[in-house]
């Protein structure tokens, strides 16, 4: 069954119109990447990226709604990706390595991976204010792009992209419980840089 926002969408892409298509490529661009580079590396994932496209452009006539449009995309990515590896499937590499600042404890968070007492947060709109959040967003990109691939792209599809855990595994072809170890240690490393810099206003 289409999902309904999909459906008209659809009609839109197989009808050629290009405004659609550039929708497209605007709402999922970002997901799609995340699995290839979660699947190949920052090398190759540009390249699967396209071909996934090629394969969608091609293949959209045969969509049929059996799941979301979304999940169709990222399962072509990820296809792509698996195939451009050939047989040399990833083994997931758990990096136990600490960040730049160490690690913050798993006692300060709860269950649910949020904090149990908040870090300072700043709510002044004083040029000051504005120039250390500037700051502290290059930080915290810098920090992104310090973790491992799979760290990255698992964060990346859970908190930007909204994808479910177990899609996740789906897509990526790895366990739930590596997922959960993924995603947990890459917010470790966001959380201890965030904490020190309001600590110490420094990256």
């Amino acid at each position: 069954m289409d999902y309904p926002s999909d459906s008209a969408l659809l009609a839109r892409l197989l009808a050629g119109e290009e405004k659609a298509f550039r929708e497209l490529v605007a709402t999922y661009q970002g997901a799609m990447r995340a699995v290839a580079f979660a699947i190949v590396g920052s090398r190759n994932a540009d390249e699967v990226v396209q071909d996934a496209w090629l394969a969608v452009v091609r293949n959209l006539g045969g969509f049929q709604g059996r799941s979301s449009l979304k999940t169709w995309l990222l399962t072509i990515t990820a296809n792509t990706a698996k195939t451009r590896l050939k047989h040399n499937r990833r083994e997931v590499l758990l990096d136990d390595l600490p960040g730049p600042h160490g690690s913050v404890g798993d006692e300060r968070f709860s269950g649910d991976g949020h904090w149990l007492l908040e870090p300072f947060a700043w709510h002044q709109d004083t040029p000051e204010a504005l120039l250390t959040e500037e700051e502290l967003r290059e930080c915290l990109e810098k920090t992104l792009t310090s973790l491992s691939d799979l760290q990255g792209s698992v964060l990346l599809l859970r908190e930007r992209q909204g994808l479910e855990l177990e899609e996740i595994c789906n897509l990526l072809q790895i366990s739930l419980s590596n997922v959960r170890v993924l995603l947990h240690r890459a917010r470790l490393k966001v959380f201890a840089t965030l904490e020190h810099f309001e600590e110490t206003g420094q990256c």
